[in-house]
């Protein structure tokens, strides 16, 4: 399984570097990535404010950088560093069961997004933002998620 590290937004330059928006913090400590199922190198990353400029082992001018736009970035699921406590990969939990703290089941998580604040979770039609006052508890063993549901948010 390959984890999504980011998506190229555009070119940097005239070099062949990339933009990447980073869905991920460690983006300059990956060495290999696969693009269009194509694994290729980083020779070096930098941020700028929040974006990673990228360069890519045999992607040398902004021709063949714009050929990249709007694709994503991934890795091997394996080779992703280990998270603190209390921190997921997004991956890890789509599919979870999400209860309320009532024990009502609203249906799976389908997709996890960030809107800049903070994590969106999708559960169906329903957002949930992820905050403490309402992710309440995430049970990776049984792959359940418990939710405050707030007034208001259903």
């Amino acid at each position: 399984m390959r984890l999504e590290l980011g998506k190229i937004v555009n070119t940097f330059g005239l070099k062949g570097e990339i933009k990447v928006y980073p869905y991920v913090d460690y983006i300059s400590k990956v060495k290999k990535v696969y693009i269009k199922n194509s694994l290729m190198e980083i020779e070096r990353a930098r941020y700028q404010k929040n974006i990673a400029i990228v360069k890519l082992k045999g992607i040398d001018t902004i021709e063949q950088a714009e050929e990249l736009k709007n694709l994503s970035i991934e890795m091997e699921r394996e080779d992703a560093p280990t998270l603190p406590n209390g921190t997921y990969y997004i991956n890890d939990l789509i599919g979870f069961d999400v209860y309320t703290d009532e024990g009502k089941l609203l249906g799976k998580l389908d997709d996890i997004f960030n809107t800049g604040a903070n994590d969106i979770y999708q559960v169906g039609e329903i957002l949930l933002p992820a905050i403490k006052e309402v992710i309440k508890q995430i049970d990776t063993e049984n792959k359940k998620i418990t939710v405050h549901i707030i007034k208001g948010l259903v």
